[in-house]
């Protein structure tokens, strides 16, 4: 006996869908530098490392062009932590032992891309009269 067909087949969003979701709405506009440390032989590093991986995308670095992003790597069995130094002078650590790379994006985008200034768009509205006014010059 089957199971009767109900609905439509869809792929699940999943993970790396959410991931790119906030990948996409990262802005930088507000960091100096962003330095991640991590050992690659601790256990838990792999979503650091893919932070890392997301973080060096084309289009998030495009966001702000000074900001520079360096890698530390040591061998002293120490917990992964990144570091975003902010124009401000602030720091902002995320102690990334225990944490999945969207739990990871998640914090950046409401701790540091939420301090980014937003462009101002200026709407300039044309009336008729004024269209014709300038089609006369």
């Amino acid at each position: 006996m089957s199971i009767p067909f109900s609905g439509t087949i869809t792929r699940s969003g999943g993970v790396i869908s959410a991931i790119m979701k906030q990948v996409k709405s990262v802005n930088l506009k507000a960091v100096k530098r962003i330095s991640i440390q991590f050992d690659p032989f601790a256990p838990n590093v792999t979503h650091t490392r893919d932070f890392m991986f997301f973080l060096n995308k084309p289009k998030v670095l495009a966001t702000n062009l000074d900001c520079k992003i360096k890698t530390e790597i040591v061998c002293d069995r120490s917990d992964p932590v990144i570091t975003c130094n902010l124009l401000s002078g602030e720091k902002v650590t995320f102690k990334s032992f225990n944490l999945t790379t969207l739990e990871l994006f998640q914090l950046l985008n409401q701790h540091v891309s939420s301090l980014a200034p937003v462009p101002e768009v200026i709407v300039e509205v044309k009336t008729k009269s004024s269209k014709k006014a300038g089609k006369q010059r």
